[in-house]
């Protein structure tokens, strides 16, 4: 094997993506993006569908581009690709789509969940059997959904994949279940590395569509039907983008980090040999997903960035380069501190047709004064956000009897200072912000240990963390 070894980073994001060309030489990876691209769903009839086709042709172009990006001689050894969580294709036995791919924020869950949320019995039993709580966007309801409203497909379909799945089957021909991606989807046992007959049987699903789910790292075998990428490994990496991102988390190797993995989302979670369950993990809404070698990564979601992306929308002037936004954040930062701060956890910032209209609906129920600059909204967002991740860290010592010594975060937030400091504040910890494109570094480490390049995850975030720019934002107390 050459000195340098080069692989590609395939990261489907749900506003955008990208193919990272990654080089790993005397123990350092350099990252170069070769292609990025806008995504988005789409609305037809009042349903929200993904443009798969769309997605499908951005990776080939990015994939052409890391090739041509090689130098001189060079080869592209492997492939991965990750993708956000529990949306699924439903497929025949060749791979052909036998259902339009809704995507998750698409309103036709909340039946199901409104359903189960008031069925205890049936939630408390569920949630033991799965470790994942009833929440919208649940690959668990849309299935049901799809197949009450479709009975006829289950006649149809033969296989369920999930995106990264699908994606994995278009490059190498090969219909796998990845661990960590299943394990979004409430349907996993939580006590195992196979599904669940229990919330299969309550789900109404067929059994079948499933396949026992492979660890990260499986190599799939060579790429088909694309000639520029003859001979190159497909790698079910990390599938699901936030196992990837926690991947490349340079943690300290005594459990006591806490991980925020920052963007659309706040995904607030460690990692953890046992699950966190019971009614009180449950009324936590803790999500007990998996690492790719199967051990558990409790988190749960904060809203996140999500608030101020769709806020921006009302607003005429908005950032659109990194100098305009640093500008944003230093004139939110002059402002002073809040004098209430949002409740994250409403259900009306799910997908509101106005995100400001949702915040000024919120605060004026509560009789407070809605922000009059998109700087006043900015400030309002962030420092809400840094309580919402400093309540998660509370529940997570509180039912996992840890106790947390620093915070890391990845992802888009983590760029945002007014945000990181909020954090630092509300939590009482250091807050440990790393340049790192968190999610194409866990999905091209994957790879790398695939190969044999590198020994395993702990060996590679120590070469990682030995490479990486830090800043640190110490709480105001």
């Amino acid at each position: 094997m050459s000195s340098t070894i080069y692989t590609a980073a395939v990261d489907f994001g749900a506003t955008s993506g990208r193919v990272i060309l990654g080089s790993w030489s005397k123990n350092k990876l350099t990252l170069n993006e070769v292609h990025r691209f806008p995504n988005t769903f789409r609305t037809l009839a009042g349903h929200d569908y993904w443009d798969l086709g769309t997605l499908w042709h951005e990776a080939q172009t990015g994939l052409r581009k890391a090739v041509a990006a090689l130098p001189r001689g060079a080869k592209l050894a492997s492939v991965g690709v990750d993708v956000w969580g529990v949306d699924f294709a439903l497929v025949t036995d060749a791979g052909r789509l036998v259902f339009p791919v809704h995507a998750y924020r698409d309103a036709r869950s909340q039946p199901g969940l409104k359903r189960l949320a008031n069925t205890r019995a049936a939630l408390a039993r569920v949630y033991a059997a799965t470790g994942i709580p009833n929440v919208f966007y649940n690959s668990s309801l849309h299935l049901e959904e799809t197949v009450a409203s479709c009975p006829a497909i289950t006649d149809l379909a033969t296989r369920c994949l999930f995106l990264p799945d699908y994606f994995n089957f278009l490059l190498s021909g090969r219909m796998e279940n990845e661990l960590t991606v299943a394990s979004t989807s409430q349907l996993l046992d939580v006590h195992s590395t196979d599904w669940s007959p229990a919330a299969l049987k309550h789900f109404r699903l067929p059994p079948q569509w499933f396949s026992k789910p492979i660890k990260s790292g499986t190599r799939l075998g060579a790429v088909k039907n694309f000639p520029e990428l003859a001979g190159v490994q497909v790698v079910a990496v990390p599938g699901h983008d936030t196992a990837a991102a926690y991947d490349a988390m340079p943690a300290s190797p005594d459990g006591t980090d806490l991980f925020l993995s920052s963007g659309t989302w706040s995904l607030v979670g460690f990692e953890s040999d046992q699950p966190i369950l019971g009614a009180e993990a449950l009324a936590a809404r803790i999500s007990n997903e998996r690492i790719g070698d199967g051990r558990y990564r409790p988190l749960t979601n904060v809203i996140g960035l999500w608030l101020l992306e769709g806020t921006m929308k009302d607003f005429a002037s908005r950032p659109s380069d990194d100098k305009a936004w640093a500008a944003l954040i230093a004139a939110a930062e002059k402002l002073p501190a809040p004098a209430a701060l949002l409740d994250v956890t409403d259900p009306a910032f799910t997908n509101p047709a106005s995100m400001k209209a949702a915040i000024d609906a919120q605060l004026k129920r509560r009789k407070l004064p809605a922000p009059k600059t998109l700087a006043a909204y900015t400030r309002l967002i962030c420092d809400s956000l840094g309580r919402g991740h400093a309540d998660a860290m509370r529940a997570f010592e509180k039912m996992g009897g840890k106790k947390f010594k620093r915070i890391l975060i990845v992802g888009g937030g983590s760029k945002n200072r007014l945000l990181c400091q909020a954090t630092a504040d509300d939590a009482g910890l250091p807050v440990v912000s790393f340049a790192l494109e968190g999610t194409a570094v866990g999905n091209l480490a994957s790879q790398l240990i695939a190969l044999k390049a590198v020994k395993d995850l702990p060996t590679f975030r120590r070469h990682l963390a030995a490479n990486l720019k830090q800043t640190v934002y110490t709480p105001h107390l």
